[in-house]
């Protein structure tokens, strides 16, 4: 059999593939318009979607534009300016690109179209906070919400509702046609969840708002906390809702999800004789306390061969979460890898890796790790406490001591994370 890490290695790699921008963005291409063609977005993976658009736009027809990446995930292109800027706690030079984004789309006239790129990521890089909110509470309340735990979903009904340009108001904007290219990350690939949904109504309400901050335990700045009451009352215009007539000139085409990149992965494991068992794709919940349920299956399957018989590859995707309670430096895909360890402990022949795909787990320089079996034995050599480490939240620290990072760097994609464990 293939060596385990590299069978690992090379289904990550065949997930990543299946989410390339520079593959998937040229078939879903329109034709230029009689107009103008303006082309905006961000996210982690819109460097590259920005350069596939230019490559394949024909040269004669006028295309401009301006796409907001994280630091560090910029292409250098000719005609559509990529700007970095701060995930996942927004800044200033996410504040000012997203206003340029805003003035340029509001000077489009109907026979011109706005190309939108959107990937995760958008919600903290399209960072427009309303007139009455400054920047420093909009950062305060992303860490916080960042912290506590709350579902992509959640952060982003928060954001929407602080936001000039997300949850839909990029539509607002402008007269022209909108059609808006979306690689998603997260479950369920609905784009009103994508990038806090520029280009997608909104059903959620400030009231939801409100809840969601209440539930999770975050104490809002009084900007902020202002805002959502007035709104709730009625004193704030509301995100544009389904059925707003807005929305007939826009198509959202979600052209990459995550349980695309997973049937590619399985395809990997298969190509090498491992038949593959997917678990889905929208995987959610503490990523300690959902590594404690694959644990179980990975034992049922080594112990009584079901619900396969090994060798088999159980692969998931989807994107927890992690309640920070230590000081640690792991993200959530070394979180859950340690967990598994503490779990299956030293279970024979059983590896495992996580990784997200945007090639960042939290916010280290790993998109992740691999688990081997022999993990905890090799930890115990080298003095380390892995329950211990989990309670802190450092799986990078386990993981880095054992030299079992996965580094890609900055992968320019993005559709949530990648788990697969192989029970050989």
């Amino acid at each position: 059999m293939t060596d385990p890490r590299e069978l690992l290695l090379g289904s990550f790699r065949a997930a990543l593939a299946a989410a390339d921008p520079l593959a998937i963005v040229p078939p879903h291409l329109p034709k230029p318009p009689k107009g103008r063609t303006l082309v905006v977005g961000a996210g982690k993976a819109v460097g590259a979607m920005a350069l596939a658009v230019e490559r394949q736009w024909p040269p004669e027809a006028p295309l401009e534009g301006m796409v907001i990446t994280r630091y560090g995930h910029g292409l250098p292109t000719r005609r559509i300016r990529v700007v970095e800027a701060g995930h996942p706690v927004p800044d200033e030079r996410g504040e000012t690109a997203a206003r340029e984004i805003l003035a340029a789309a509001r000077e489009l006239e109907g026979d011109d179209l706005l190309l939108v790129l959107v990937s995760g990521g958008g919600s903290s890089l399209l960072a427009l906070p309303l007139p009455d909110i400054p920047m420093a509470d909009l950062k305060a309340v992303t860490r916080a919400l960042l912290a506590s735990g709350a579902p992509i979903q959640d952060m982003n009904t928060v954001r929407k509702h602080l936001s000039a340009i997300q949850g839909g108001r990029l539509v607002l904007a402008t007269r022209a046609r909108i059609l808006a290219l979306v690689i998603s990350d997260v479950t369920g690939d609905d784009p009103t969840h994508i990038a806090s949904g520029p280009c997608a109504p909104d059903p959620s309400t400030f009231g939801d708002a409100i809840a969601i901050l209440r539930r999770f335990g975050v104490a809002a700045p009084a900007s902020i906390a202002a805002h959502l009451e007035r709104g709730a009352k009625g004193g704030a215009p509301e995100t544009p809702k389904p059925g707003d007539p807005a929305f007939s000139r826009v198509e959202n085409r979600v052209i990459a999800t995550a349980h695309a990149s997973l049937v590619a992965g399985a395809k990997a494991f298969e190509g090498h004789g491992t038949p593959a068992l997917l678990l889905g794709d929208s995987v959610t919940g503490e990523a300690a306390e959902v590594a404690k349920v694959y644990a179980a299956l990975a034992r049922e399957v080594r112990r009584y061969g079901g619900p396969a018989k090994p060798p088999v590859a159980l692969i998931s995707g989807g994107e927890t979460t992690v309640t920070l309670r230590g000081n640690g430096r792991g993200g959530r895909c070394t979180e859950f890898l340690l967990s598994l360890a503490v779990e299956l402990a030293g279970q024979e022949r059983t590896w495992a890796i996580a990784c997200d795909t945007d090639g960042i787990d939290g916010s280290e320089d790993n998109a992740g790790a691999i688990l081997a079996p022999d993990a905890l034995a090799r930890a115990s050599v080298l003095g380390l406490a892995p329950r211990a480490m989990l309670a802190r939240n450092d799986g990078y620290g386990f993981f880095s001591a054992l030299g079992d990072l996965v580094v890609t760097g900055p992968t320019r994609t993005n559709v949530n994370d990648y788990r697969a464990i192989l029970v050989a």
